[in-house]
This record gives structure tokens, C-alpha cells and sequence, in this order.
């Protein structure tokens, strides 16, 4: 029977992390301080900003030289060409630009705007300071991950999020971007429904749901809580990458 409850925890208490922190040791010292003790099965979601500054990020934009190709494309798309250069950095390529919009298949192969490179929640207004994500974030959720069980003794998955927006609907919402301990994709292909008619297509972006859920606390402004415990979710388990997710070119009908 699938769970009929489910909870999640904000964890207050997590500092303003800098690059080189160990954000094991701060997770589980805001843990400890919050009388919260990790369970099996618990998923620690983490949003990508403490992950990329931990990992130092972070690129101060006055120390970039935009190159022959980011000036024309700044000048087409209104952007600041050193912005534009940087987004050029982390991505493979452009798939649609417009003025103010850029959206580009990361170097990592996530399709979002301006290859996820961002200024909110890094430094203050004003500030030319930007931060992109990380190098491989389906990497960084493992090691979280190591980190946490070899203190905790128990068997959690850790996602890694980050807000996009979706090609049919406005707005942005929290997807998972790195995974660890889960498949990220629940298979229900096979299994009957309440009538007895096998699932014929049904996969279910079970990490996305989990990304989406924990935003509810995480927020995207000043909310300041950069990691959600969510307990007694129903995922299945295993060696997963976010990645997976990922829809090949051969099945891509709109690119």
C-alpha cells in the first residue's frame, strides 16, 4: 500500500554557506540543533545555491572578458555581454533566445534560462557577483550523501534542486537537478490500476514530484531554508543519476 502520509521538515539554522564549507558537517550540526534525528528512507533535498557556493561558483563579473560572439548575442537578447559570456561557458548550446530570454541546453543537459546561471540569493543588490551550478551535480548529491550516512547509520537519498521554468507553462517550479540513493524515475509500466487495466506508459519523474514538494519550504526569496527533510515518500530505490531524466534527442519532438 503506498503511504496515506507525508511530511516535510524544513531545517532552520543552516548559515550562509562559503566556498570550501562542509555542508555534511553544517547539515547535521542544524540537525542536531533542531533535536532532528535522519531516519531510513528520509529524502534530504538541497537546493543548488549552497551547493555551487560550497563548491565555489561563484564568478564575479567584473573579471570577465565577453568574447566576440557573447557581445553579439548580448546585443540581440539586451543581456550584459560578461553575463552573456559566462552563460556561453556553461552551456552547449543556444536553443532559443529572444530579447531577454536566453535559454540553453547546459553543459550538463538541462534546458533552462541562461544555463541556470542566476544572481538571487548570492550576494546584494547591486552586487556583479553570479553563480552557476555545479559541475556535476548528480556527483555533489552523491557525496552528500556518503557524507550523511557515515554519520547518521542510515540509509537516506539526497536530491539536489534547482527552480526552472517549462517550455507550456509559466512560472518556475523545483525539479531535481542531482539525485543519489533513488532511481529518479518510478517505472509503473505493468501494474494495474483500480480496475484491473495494466499501465501501458506510465513513468513517473518521482525526484521532480520530491524537488516540487520540498519547494513548498524552501521557497525562492528570503525564505532561508536551503534544505527539506521529506519523510515517508514512497521512491524507488537505487544507483540513480538525474540525468536519467533527461529526454533523448530521438524522442525530443520539440527542439
Amino acid at each position: 500500500m503506498p503511504p496515506t502520509t507525508l511530511t516535510l521538515h524544513a531545517v532552520p539554522g543552516i548559515p550562509e554557506i562559503r566556498p570550501g564549507d562542509d555542508l555534511v558537517h553544517i547539515l547535521l550540526t542544524a540537525l542536531d540543533a533542531n533535536r532532528f534525528v535522519l531516519a531510513a528512507g528520509d529524502v534530504v533535498v538541497v537546493t543548488q545555491k549552497i551547493v555551487s557556493k560550497a563548491e565555489g561558483a561563484l564568478i564575479d563579473l567584473a573579471t570577465v572578458t565577453p568574447s566576440t560572439r557573447a557581445r553579439s548575442l548580448a546585443e540581440e537578447v539586451d543581456k550584459d555581454p560578461r553575463l552573456v559570456e559566462v552563460i556561453l561557458r556553461e552551456s552547449r548550446t543556444v536553443v532559443r533566445k529572444r530579447s531577454g530570454t536566453l535559454i540553453t541546453e547546459t553543459r550538463h543537459g538541462w534546458i533552462c534560462a541562461n544555463a541556470g546561471v542566476d544572481r538571487s540569493n548570492v550576494a546584494g543588490e547591486g552586487s556583479e557577483v553570479v553563480l552557476t551550478l555545479p559541475l556535476d551535480p548528480d556527483a555533489s548529491a552523491r557525496r552528500l550523501r556518503e557524507g550523511l550516512m557515515a554519520a547518521s547509520g542510515v540509509d537516506v537519498a539526497v536530491i539536489i534542486t534547482d527552480s526552472h521554468g517549462r517550455a507550456w507553462r509559466l512560472a518556475a517550479i523545483n525539479l531535481a537537478i542531482g539525485v543519489a540513493g533513488m532511481l529518479p524515475i518510478d517505472d509503473l509500466r505493468g501494474r494495474p490500476d483500480r480496475f484491473g487495466y495494466r499501465l501501458r506508459s506510465t513513468t513517473v519523474a518521482r525526484a521532480d514530484e520530491l524537488a516540487a514538494a520540498a519547494g513548498l519550504l524552501s521557497g525562492q526569496a528570503d525564505e532561508g531554508y536551503p534544505v527539506v527533510i521529506v519523510r515517508g515518500a514512497d521512491y524507488p530505490r537505487g544507483d540513480g543519476a538525474a540525468t536519467d531524466l533527461q529526454r533523448p534527442p530521438e524522442k525530443d519532438l520539440f527542439r
